[in-house]
């Protein structure tokens, strides 16, 4: 009985370390392979008449990406702007934290551009001069 058991436990190392290597050969991860960031970004709005609003306006594939964002940098400014003023008003109640070298893609900059076009029409001010 003890030959056997002993037996069996080399059986099962020896198993066990070809399993290991085996498994570590079939899941090498090869050197010439680049991480990707994959970082995702969320707009969340939480004005209950927005979702309806929005839902009348263009797709999102109406302008370009490049427009979005450039709109979008001219509104973040000036609101951070307006934020920033010392007789700020309470429709500014927070800093928007957008960078212009960040690609927060197609999605989320659409969302955020009629958030803006939003805000203008629901409390009668206007944010940027539209020129077109």
């Amino acid at each position: 009985m003890k030959t056997v058991f002993i037996i069996g436990i080399f059986l099962l190392v020896f198993q066990s370390a070809g399993y290991s290597q085996e498994k570590s050969d079939k899941y090498k991860i090869r050197q010439d392979t680049v991480s990707v960031d994959s970082v995702e970004y969320e707009l969340l709005v939480f004005d209950h008449g927005f979702e309806s609003w929005m839902a009348t306006k263009p797709s999102k594939n109406f302008y370009s990406k490049e427009f979005y964002e450039q709109k979008n940098w001219l509104y973040v400014m000036e609101w951070n702007r307006r934020f920033n003023s010392s007789s700020r008003s309470y429709l500014y109640d927070s800093y928007i934290d957008y960078n212009p070298w960040t690609d927060y893609g197609l999605d989320l900059n659409y969302k955020l551009y009629y958030y803006f076009k939003y805000f203008e029409e629901t409390n009668h001010v206007s944010l940027i001069n539209q020129v077109r």
